[in-house]
């Protein structure tokens, strides 16, 4: 054996059954050693459940009490259950059945089925979008590709809660749900999809769960064979069993309770794929004789992350918030988590990617920090702040923004707008570009106010409505620009976005983040409408929510960063507020009785959490007052963001160097040229004119401009003050 099996690349496999229950706390030895009769283990974040359940199997193979051959272990993902047995083959367990649900009922399904039905199996769809899309078209109903999303999602939800054709409007007004078009019109798309799928002799990924259910039933001479071969049953994150699930496990399972469960219901953020905790909650009334171990040694973060993590769920309410878990973390000391206020989510954008830069330069590793947002919508703010900063990211489980079809067909439909768009009717009463950009994108669905519920028509709309709202802001920068100069900037973002990937910080939902963790963790937009969702209106809604936060916090190490904006765009208006779920956490919450403090963007709100949520600090911070800005000519209030960056009204006088601004221009095009970035990441266009009419003499007078920042001063500082006085910042000689 040579030195290298000695590395963690390679452990060494314990060489008997009490080494595997070395270095084990005594809660998970607990579970390691409870091999007969029901088990419940209540597993917090963080807590080492994967370890106590791996090490139980492996023990009790080890100890000659488990068949390897006669267990089987599920979980919901082909990544844990890949890591499941990695970890026992380490352990010495080999030849244990580590699958998901849908692994292992295929699998018996192909083997039973020519003795249950007779003949192969019908072949399984990889997607089902194109057969609902075949069924609506034989309903003569007509879907957009968001549309077609959502109602095979529904689908989906009615399968795994074992709701048919006929009940599915019943079962929706019964759980709430809100449905993406008529329950009724959706019920028929339901029946003729299973129709299609009956006619071309095809199943989807549900059939394999209902068929070997229907199997298991039907036939009790295959349900005890199955029953012959496993006979003791680990299932892991128990809180997202679905009934259709459990119904298979009980299948499995028979009149035995070798069984043992793990989960949080803490950490149950898919109802809306028919996931339900109350499966883990109602294990003890099931399984009266359960033994029930809880973990909650928090290994993963440090105090003060659990000390946050545990403030939130100590305000939930519910059924799930009855049974939370306390936890306790197992590691020193680290910093408090940061809490930021932003003028406008730009700025948290750019504030997020500086603080990333300065701990990647300090030797924290890209890869070991995170962004997670509530939507995939807030992703493109976040790639382009990076961008800019030079920071190399990777997007998880959602599309990059430029890539969604979306965007890329709303793109293709400006373009088209753009050169023909003096023949278009539909610009005529459309007379600036925000309007314009509106016009167009109503065209491809988009309207004023979102549409009700989530799912992926509410992402298209958000896709949308983030061109809308970049489109106001390009024009208020950019005074002047046509629907044309919009494209050529679009096309300059994406350009920029499509960089081939690499190993950097990770953007994610929260939803993706579920079972990662980082060393630093962002959580970013946590404010109310986002966090909790606007369309989250029920109690069972907002306490999800909750937990979705819950498991952002729990992700994070060492670092944990929380922020939100007070308002979308610069200068726009400061109406927004932190989520309501941050109240009694973030310092000063309580003084300002649940209201936003208006800090000034970048604005830090540090300090240690204390448990007393009632406390009330002895002095409240005072609201920031802020100066309005105002026009350097005529002395009317700005609002308007270009005026703002100007300092000057749009109409009034300027005094700027022409032959300034054009040398600025071409330094910037070869700035962008040498960087591959899009020019704007250089100076905007209104930041260019602000410095030429300005003309600074020292740094001093160019940090002032707005849109030069002490990151851009640092870059470009020099080269442009070397242009204001008639130099060429390539040699330094005077120019003619």
């Amino acid at each position: 054996m040579t030195a290298a099996t000695h590395s963690t690349l390679f452990p060494r496999v314990p060489d008997s059954a009490d080494a595997v229950l070395e270095g084990l706390d005594p809660e998970q030895r607990a579970v390691a050693t409870a091999l007969h009769g029901p088990v419940c283990v209540l597993a917090g974040a963080g807590t080492g459940k994967t370890r106590a359940i791996t090490h139980r199997i492996a023990y009790g193979v080890r100890a000659g009490i488990l068949q390897p051959s006669s267990v089987l272990a599920v979980t919901f993902t082909n990544r844990a259950a890949g890591e499941m047995r990695g970890r026992l083959r380490q352990l010495g367990a080999v030849g244990v059945q580590a699958r998901t649900f849908h692994s292992a009922a295929l699998r018996q399904l192909q083997y039973f089925w020519p003795k249950a039905v007779g003949g192969p199996l019908p072949r399984l769809v990889d997607r089902k979008i194109q057969l609902v899309a075949d069924a609506a078209a034989a309903c003569r109903i007509r879907l957009d590709r968001g549309e077609l999303r959502d109602v095979t999602a529904e689908i989906e939800w009615s399968k795994v809660t074992q709701t048919v054709p006929a009940d599915y409007t019943a079962a929706t007004a019964k759980a709430g749900r809100e449905t993406p078009r008529d329950p009724a019109e959706i019920a028929q798309l339901y029946a003729a999809y299973e129709d299609l799928k009956r006619e071309r002799s095809v199943i989807d990924f549900e059939d394999v769960l209902l068929l070997t259910v229907a199997v298991l039933q039907d036939r009790h001479d295959i349900a005890e064979q199955v029953r012959a071969q496993y006979q003791h049953f680990v299932v892991d994150e128990y809180q997202d069993v679905s009934p259709l699930q459990q119904r298979l496990l009980e299948l499995w399972l028979g009149d035995r309770e070798n069984l043992c469960v793990v989960g949080d219901a803490s950490q149950t953020i898919y109802s809306f794929t028919g996931a339900t905790p109350d499966h883990l909650l109602d294990f003890r009334v099931r399984h009266p004789g359960a033994t029930v171990v809880k973990l909650v040694r928090d290994y993963r973060s440090t105090p003060q992350v659990v000390r946050l993590a545990n403030g939130l769920l100590a305000q939930a309410k519910g059924r799930a918030a009855d049974h939370r878990l306390e936890l306790v973390s197992q590691r020193p000391a680290g910093p408090e988590p940061v809490f930021t206020e932003y003028t406008d989510e730009p700025a948290e954008a750019e504030g997020a990617a500086r603080r990333i830069r300065e701990l990647i330069g300090s030797g924290v590793p890209a890869s070991e920090i995170a962004v997670l947002f509530r939507t995939n919508s807030q992703s493109e703010t976040y790639e382009q702040a990076l961008a800019d900063a030079g920071v190399p990211y990777q997007l998880r489980g959602a599309e990059r923004f430029f890539d969604r079809p979306e965007v890329r067909n709303a793109i293709t439909a400006l373009r088209a707008a753009a050169r023909f768009g003096g023949n278009d009717a539909l610009l005529d009463d459309a007379p600036d570009l925000p309007s314009q950009v509106r016009a167009v994108l109503s065209g491809k669905g988009w309207t004023p106010q979102p549409p009700a519920g989530s799912g992926a028509v509410r992402e298209s709309w958000e896709s949308l409505a983030a061109l809308a709202h970049l489109a106001q802001d390009f024009a208020a920068a950019n005074a002047g620009a046509t629907l044309a100069d919009l494209v050529v900037e679009l096309d300059e973002r994406a350009g920029a976005q499509h960089a081939p990937t690499v190993q950097g910080v990770t953007l994610a939902s929260l939803h993706a983040a579920k079972g990662l963790e980082w060393d630093v963790v962002f959580l970013v937009g946590v404010a109310e409408g986002m966090m909790p969702i606007t369309y989250a209106k029920t109690d069972e809604q907002i306490e999800e929510e909750r937990r979705l936060l819950y498991v952002g916090v729990t992700r994070a190490r060492e670092h944990l960063h929380l922020s939100w904006a007070l308002a979308r765009s610069p200068g726009g208006r400061a109406n927004r507020r932190p989520s309501r779920f941050l109240t009694g956490l973030r310092p000063g919450s309580q003084a300002v009785a649940g209201r936003a403090r208006a800090a000034g963007a970048g604005a830090v709100e540090r300090g240690s959490w204390t448990a007393a949520a009632t406390a009330v600090p002895e002095q409240a911070p005072r609201r920031r007052q802020r100066t309005p800005a105002r026009c350097r000519v005529c002395g009317r209030t700005l609002t308007d963001g270009g005026e703002m960056k100007l300092m000057r009204c749009e109409d009034c006088p300027s005094d700027m160097d022409e032959g300034l601004y054009e040398r600025l221009r071409e330094w910037r095009g070869e700035q962008a040229r040498r960087s591959g970035q899009p020019a704007f990441c250089v100076f905007t266009d209104k930041t260019l004119i602000a410095i030429a009419e300005a003309v600074p003499d020292d740094e001093h007078e160019l940090a002032r401009i707005p849109g030069v920042g002490m990151r851009k001063l640092r870059r470009y500082g020099a080269d442009v003050l070397a242009l204001c006085a008639g130099r060429d910042p390539a040699d330094g000689q005077d120019q003619d």
